[in-house]
């Protein structure tokens, strides 16, 4: 079990103390929101009332599909299609999502429906008719026009998770009509027609032809990527890890081979109830997260790390947001050339509510779009830093191993000078 720590910020100083913090939606059990009661939900009430009253839905896929952990090996999959025709494409734009309210993007979400069927996993060898329409929707680079047939009416149950986006209504599905040709890249249909070539090195040819992440997730979670006898369906969050996870390690080869920074640089910004701070500091490439909820005036610390030197191992406190963190911040560092340990702060404030890692890796894709603050010392550093996140400093630096581990090396190096 991943180590949680609760520090109440009343009165003098922090005390530690054990209190659970709950979802402000639906107080901590995401499994009974319900439409009737959750605030978010208002502008989809309407459309939602309509869609539960028919077995047939035609629309106009993002293009967007989701396959499930629930059951592994045998899982659901399936498209997500909006009962309307028009152009959906934001749907599934992560990058554009940082500029529109929160409230938007639930209703887009909301107004999915999740037409699945349920598979094993190995299926995507040897895919029947119907895994094949899902497939040929995935590799959709626009929106596709599809007929979706339901067993049942859809059900109305928001699913919230912690690294994907929700979708609306579910019901199983019987049969799928694409209606128009989808448009792909043709570097995915290379790539996907591919069978020798191994799915970490078709992440990495898609993304180096311009394929946005998502989309490569999407191929990954419905089995196009991979040798033949490799290939399967795949989890989508899994697949939104293992790709962040991917592209983060090869970015990291090349950046243990630059120069490191010469100066302490802050880089910060700050979107939906969320908060990033970014210090990079003169160093062999080190990585950590501090990821802090903020509720009730308390704050629930989980923390991940990578020293120089360190073996990879799965970040099990912070999870998949490690990764979609880690990411943007070894691509940038990839296209200055240069090395640095680097430790970030991800706040969550009251007001948040699961719609997936995506924003972290955004905001701090946003972050590191602007010039940083740039430092002499680590002190002066973190104090740009405790001026732009609540967390107490001193919480910070008790936690943080990446803290420690500069502070030792600047002693160390002061010794070898002297």
């Amino acid at each position: 079990m991943p180590t949680i720590l609760y520090y109440s910020r009343e009165g003098h100083g922090e005390v530690e103390i054990e209190k659970k913090i709950d979802c402000p939606v639906c107080k901590g059990d995401y499994k009974n929101c319900r439409l009737e009661r959750c605030p978010y939900l208002k502008d989809v009430r309407e459309l939602l009332s309509k869609i539960v009253k028919t077995k047939t839905i035609y629309g106009s896929s993002p293009p967007s599909a989701l396959v499930g952990s629930h059951g592994y090996p045998r899982v659901s999959l399936g498209p997500l299609v909006p009962p309307f025709i028009d152009d959906t494409s934001l749907i599934e734009k992560h990058e554009e999502w940082l500029d529109i309210p929160l409230e938007k993007i639930l209703s887009m979400r909301l107004s999915l429906v999740y037409g699945r069927t349920h598979v094993k996993v190995y299926e995507a060898k040897s895919p029947d008719r119907l895994i094949q329409n899902i497939q040929e929707v995935a590799m959709a680079c626009k929106p596709v026009n599809l007929e979706m047939i339901l067993h049942k009416e859809p059900k109305i149950n928001p699913n919230f998770s912690v690294r994907t986006t929700p979708s609306g209504p579910i019901a199983n599905l019987e049969k799928i009509s694409i209606a128009e040709n989808p448009v792909t890249f043709k570097v995915v249909e290379d790539v996907v027609d591919d069978v020798d070539l191994k799915a970490g090195e078709a992440i990495l040819k898609l993304y180096s032809s311009g394929v946005p992440d998502y989309n490569i997730v999407r191929l990954l979670s419905v089995g196009l990527l991979g040798t033949k006898a490799w290939r399967k369906i795949v989890p989508t969050e899994w697949s939104i890890t293992a790709v962040d996870d991917v592209l983060g390690r090869r970015f990291r080869e090349h950046v243990k081979k630059n120069e490191w920074v010469t100066e302490y640089a802050v880089y910060s910004y700050k979107a939906h109830y969320n908060k990033v701070a970014i210090l990079m500091m003169p160093g062999p490439w080190g990585f950590e997260v501090i990821e802090a909820w903020r509720k009730f005036n308390q704050i629930k610390v989980y923390t991940d790390s990578e020293l120089p030197r360190e073996s990879d191992r799965y970040p099990e406190n912070v999870g998949g947001a490690y990764h979609a963190i880690r990411f943007p911040i070894l691509e940038k560092l990839y296209r200055d050339r240069k090395q640095a340990l680097v430790f970030v702060v991800a706040e969550v404030d009251e007001g948040w509510i699961p719609l997936g890692v995506w924003r972290f890796r955004e905001i701090c894709r946003r972050a590191l779009r602007y010039a940083p603050r740039k430092f002499s010392t680590l002190n002066e550093a973190l104090d740009e830093i405790s001026m732009i996140v609540d967390t107490p400093i001193k919480i910070l630096a008790q936690n943080s191993r990446i803290i420690k581990f500069h502070k030792l090396q600047e002693k160390i190096t002061q010794f070898i000078e002297r």
